[in-house]
């Protein structure tokens, strides 16, 4: 696997969310733990637009897969 294309800032702007470091952070912060049975876009915080997101770029396995994994990982 090549270098990882999006960032974690990348993907808080593409959500519509605020993306600076300290921002990140405390949206993590506010928002973990997320209980391990519940799948990342099912997360009562997301909006439909920010869940259907989510949701397709894990089952494509696409260019933002690797930061939604992060994220995840991050909010457990």
């Amino acid at each position: 696997m090549g270098p990882q294309l999006h960032t974690m800032s990348n993907l808080f702007a593409q959500l519509g969310l605020p993306n600076q470091e300290g921002e990140v952070e405390r949206f993590i912060a506010s928002h973990r733990p997320l209980d391990n049975e519940i799948a990342l876009y099912r997360a009562p915080f997301w909006s439909e637009a920010q869940r259907a997101f989510l949701k397709e770029e894990i089952i494509e396995d696409a260019d933002w897969a690797p930061v939604i994994d992060d994220l995840n990982r991050r909010l457990r």
